[in-house]
C-alpha cells in the first residue's frame, strides 16, 4: 500500500496524532471550475476544514501513486496542466502508466476508504443522467459509494441528472441518504427538489452516531449526507431548470456524452446563468467542507 499511497506532511501528521481528516476530489479543480477560480476555490476548501478544526485530504494521482494531501504548488498544478480525468475504473490505467489525474467522486471515495478516512466533502455526487433509457449513462459515484464505507457530505446530486430516478439507484445499493437540517433531497443549486427523504439529522454528532451505527451492523456502503445550498446563495428551482434543460437538449444535439458530459453542461451553465451557477457552486462546496470537518470531529470525539 505504501507504493500506491503517498501521504503529504499535514496528513501524516494528522494520522500520527488522530487528528480528524476530510478527502477532498480534484476534479472540481481540473474540469468543474476555470482557473484562476478553480485554483482560488480549492484553496478556500482546504482553508474551510482547517477553520472547522479537521485536515483537509485533497486526493490526485501524481506521477502514478495516489497523493492523499497536496502541497499549493501541487494544487496549482492539477488547476492548470490538462490531465486525465480520473473515475474508478482508472485508477489502475492511472498508476500503471504513471499518469497525473484529478479524481471524481468515484476515484476520490475508493481512495478515502484505501486510506482509512471515513468523511469526504464534494460539490454534488453523479447519478442517473436524464434520458438514461437511451444512453444508459449512470455515474460510477453511485456504486463507488455503495462499496466503500464513507460519508460523503453533499449538496444532493448534480440537477443536471434524472434526481428521482438517481434516489431510486441510491436505494436499490442500500445507500442511506439522510437529509442535513432537511427533509427534503437538494438540487445541487437549489435548495428544493420536490423529493422527500425518509432520513433526517440536524447535528453533527447525530450524523457521527449514524456512521458507527451502519460500521457496527457491518454495512459497508457510504453515506449520503445532502446538505442543501444556503438560501442567500441559491439559484431557485424553477429558474434553474430553464438553463438546464437547454443545456441537455444542447449536449444531444452535438451528441456529448461519457465522461465529457457534466463539464460540457456545467461549461453550458457557467455562461447561460452569466457565472452565477459557478458563484452557487463555489458556496455549497465551501458549506459541505465545513460541515464534513464538523462530522469528522465529531467521529474522533
Amino acid at each position: 500500500m505504501t507504493r500506491i499511497l503517498h501521504y503529504s506532511q499535514e496528513v501524516e501528521r494528522a494520522r500520527a496524532t488522530r487528528t480528524p481528516i476530510v478527502a477532498l476530489e480534484t476534479t472540481i479543480l481540473s474540469h468543474g471550475m476555470p482557473f484562476p477560480r478553480n485554483l482560488e476555490t480549492a484553496r478556500d476548501i482546504e482553508r474551510a476544514v482547517r477553520g472547522a478544526g479537521a485536515v483537509p485530504a485533497t486526493i490526485a494521482v501524481l506521477g502514478g501513486r495516489i497523493h492523499v494531501g497536496l502541497d499549493d504548488a501541487q494544487l496549482a498544478h492539477i488547476a492548470q496542466a490538462p490531465m486525465l480525468k480520473a473515475g474508478r475504473s482508472d485508477l489502475a490505467y492511472a498508476l500503471a502508466t504513471n499518469a497525473d489525474a484529478a479524481t471524481t467522486v468515484a476515484a476520490t471515495v475508493h481512495c478515502a476508504a484505501l486510506a482509512g478516512i471515513a468523511v469526504f466533502a464534494t460539490g454534488g455526487i453523479g447519478g442517473v443522467h436524464r434520458g438514461v433509457a437511451q444512453t444508459m449513462d449512470v455515474s460510477g459515484d453511485l456504486d463507488a459509494i455503495a462499496s466503500s464505507p464513507v460519508a460523503v457530505v453533499c449538496a444532493g446530486a448534480k440537477a443536471i441528472l434524472d434526481l428521482p430516478k438517481t434516489l431510486e439507484a441510491l436505494e436499490t445499493r442500500g445507500v442511506p441518504v439522510v437529509g442535513y437540517r432537511t427533509s427534503e433531497f437538494p438540487a445541487f443549486w437549489s435548495r428544493s427538489s420536490g423529493l422527500r427523504l425518509a432520513q433526517r439529522l440536524d447535528t453533527p454528532a447525530a450524523v457521527a452516531a449514524l456512521v458507527r451505527a451502519q460500521t457496527a451492523l457491518g454495512l459497508r456502503s457510504g453515506i449520503v449526507v445532502a446538505n442543501p445550498i444556503a438560501a442567500e446563495h441559491e439559484i431557485p428551482a424553477a429558474e434553474m431548470e430553464r438553463y438546464i434543460a437547454d443545456a441537455v437538449a444542447a449536449a444531444a444535439a452535438a451528441r456529448i456524452g461519457g465522461k465529457e458530459l457534466s463539464p460540457w453542461l456545467l461549461d453550458r451553465l457557467l455562461t447561460s446563468t452569466a457565472h452565477k451557477s459557478l458563484d452557487a457552486n463555489v458556496a455549497l462546496v465551501l458549506s459541505n467542507a465545513a460541515l464534513a470537518a464538523e462530522i469528522a470531529i465529531a467521529l474522533a470525539s
